[in-house]
């Protein structure tokens, strides 16, 4: 029988043949999807998905920085915070300082509408699912400095310095496929404690893009997380689907 697993960020409005993709999962023993949002269009389509997969999806509101424009600015926080009783997370939300990021929407910009994003978090004490590329440590400043007590560092590819802040203000890690090939990704999961880490996929992003290899994922895919994870940990696959199970059950406030 299959190890429970919560895959803690999956971007499922982008999800083809969703139907097949949920049951295939269950089959693979996800027990639960966190569904991020990244606009309002993909946060109404979470709001959606968590009514038509009660118990299963469970639904987060966000704002990708990729999508940040200062004319939505006023009806995307409006959404979010009409809805946000219905969310057990703010995120997908951060700051990306890829050139081609900055190129639309500026640092200070993201850093606006990150800071509006971090105070709806805090205020109704919600996790925070946090986007840090080329931004660890602004990021995490800003997190910090907002007094948001609960968040996740999806992905993180970042230095250690931050990463030990990271841990040691009780946030998260989470563990994607790409612990299977990526060195930066690999060392944030050795150096992080299992009662801080969480399972993800990111699906449908695509993983060891031009390598060998290179696959479009899907929810199912978390079990690759959870393999990777064990190896790196030197830990049995159910030890660590039973721990990040558990801290997403915890961090979430999901039913068991």
């Amino acid at each position: 029988m299959p190890f429970k697993m919560i895959d803690t960020h999956a971007h499922l409005d982008e999800i083809e043949n969703l139907e097949q993709a949920l049951n295939q999962a269950k089959k693979a023993g996800l027990a639960g999807i966190i569904a991020v949002g990244s606009d309002i269009a993909s946060n109404a389509k979470v709001l959606e998905l968590a009514e038509k997969y009660p118990g299963f999806v469970y639904p987060a509101l966000g704002w990708h920085p990729w999508y940040i424009k200062e004319s939505d600015i006023v009806a995307s926080l409006e959404f979010i915070k009409a809805n946000i009783d219905k969310a057990v997370a703010i995120g997908e939300v951060g700051l990306d300082y890829h050139k081609r990021v900055r190129a639309i929407a500026d640092k200070e910009l993201q850093k606006k509408v990150l800071r509006e994003l971090l105070k709806i978090a805090k205020d109704n004490d919600k996790p925070a699912l946090i986007h840090s590329r080329y931004a660890w440590r602004d990021a995490y400043d800003m997190v910090k400095e907002a007094g948001v007590a609960k968040a996740v560092f999806h992905w993180y590819t970042g230095t250690s310095s931050v990463l030990r802040d990271i841990i040691d203000s009780g946030y998260y890690i989470s563990v994607t496929p790409a612990v299977e090939y990526h060195e930066e990704h690999r060392r944030a999961v050795k150096e992080t404690p299992l009662g801080q880490l969480l399972l993800e996929t990111d699906c449908p992003v695509v993983y060891a893009r031009g390598r060998e290899g290179e696959f479009k994922a899907s929810p199912t895919d978390a079990v690759r997380s959870l393999k990777g994870a064990a190896v790196l940990k030197g830990l049995s696959e159910e030890e660590i689907a039973e721990a990040t199970t558990e801290n997403a059950r915890r961090l979430f406030e999901l039913e068991k």
